[in-house]
């Protein structure tokens, strides 16, 4: 089964856990998926496990998004196909902590 290294880009504290850089490269088997990227980033650093998804749902969390190629894929579902771009390896897939105040 192909694989393909994406370029993954995460929250400071998620890297601060994961004890990995800011922009760090994940093997995903085909397809990719957000499902499949996040399995993959999950499996590789187990730590970070609930962090980004709910254990018992696997839905992001309330105040993570997901974005690539200037465009907002949180709403999307976790089983479309990731952008060319993304599994070229051109463009990271971010996931990006929300900021709330008031």
């Amino acid at each position: 089964m192909p694989q393909h290294r994406i370029q993954l880009e995460l929250p400071t504290h998620l890297c601060h856990l994961a004890n990995i850089p800011r922009l760090t490269e994940i093997a995903v088997d085909e397809p990719v998926t957000q499902r499949t990227l996040l399995d993959a980033l999950e499996l590789q650093y187990p730590m970070l496990r609930g962090t980004i998804r709910d254990q018992q749902t696997r839905l992001r969390r309330p105040f993570l998004r997901f974005f690539a190629c200037n465009e907002d894929l949180s709403h999307q579902s976790p089983d479309a196909e990731l952008p060319m771009a993304v599994l070229e390896g051109r463009e990271p897939f971010i996931i990006l902590g929300a900021i709330a105040g008031g």
